[in-house]
């Protein structure tokens, strides 16, 4: 049975499932559910998914839903190389910070800029507070800081090899550049922009560039 994931093609969430399921080259099916007709929220969803939100997936009859959580499912599921060696338990450790540093520190941040400077203006036609922006901004920019002192000790933020902790920070920081900063590329933190750049410039990301799709064969 091919893997199902119940999502929204251009959502973040179904777009971080969808750039890992293209990493380990796993076929999948999209279903896509109607956000705008309130499909989230009927019976059959709720029995999937409790909170009534996107995405989740059903692996033979495996329903589990959450992107981050997804993404650690098959990239053990598969054995990637995605996740440390199950027996490195400093490797490990520094893998669990790293996502833990996306999901506390740079997510927050960077979720409520993208929302006050893309997400409301293209779902509400709401003009952006630029004052509200600017203070996002400034909160998120010293965590850019953080990382670009990461980042200067290794290639990416678990260590020297790729991990689910470096991808999963690409569906939102794309995003900020669209909603007009820079932070990413920004000459003052050389190093997250070399990382970010080669992140973005891979070709599970490229992928989805115009939303996520059912992918039988790579």
């Amino acid at each position: 049975m091919v893997l199902k994931v119940y999502g929204l093609g251009v959502a973040v969430c179904t777009r971080r499932i969808a750039t890992v399921l293209h990493e380990l080259q796993i076929p999948f099916e999209l279903v896509e559910v109607n956000l705008m007709a309130g499909e989230h929220k009927t019976p059959e969803f709720l029995e999937k998914n409790p909170f009534g939100q996107i995405s989740y997936i059903d692996d033979d009859g495996f329903i589990l839903y959450e992107s981050r959580a997804i993404c650690r499912y098959l990239a053990t599921k598969y054995k990637s190389q995605l996740l440390p060696a199950a027996g490195d338990l400093q490797a490990k450790a520094i893998f669990e910070q790293a996502c833990a540093s996306e999901y506390c520190s740079f997510d927050p941040e960077a979720a409520k800029y993208v929302l006050e400077t893309v997400l409301k203006p293209s779902l509400y036609g709401t003009t952006p507070d630029t004052a509200e922006a600017t203070k996002i901004l400034e909160a998120l920019e010293p965590k850019i800081a953080a990382y670009d002192t990461i980042l200067k000790k290794s290639r990416y933020v678990a260590g020297e090899k790729l991990t689910l902790a470096d991808l999963f920070h690409l569906p939102i920081a794309p995003l900020l550049a669209v909603g007009g900063s820079d932070v990413m590329t920004s000459q003052r933190f050389q190093n997250v922009k070399h990382w970010y750049e080669e992140l973005v410039g891979r070709a599970s990301w490229k992928a989805y560039e115009g939303g996520v799709k059912t992918t039988l064969a790579y």
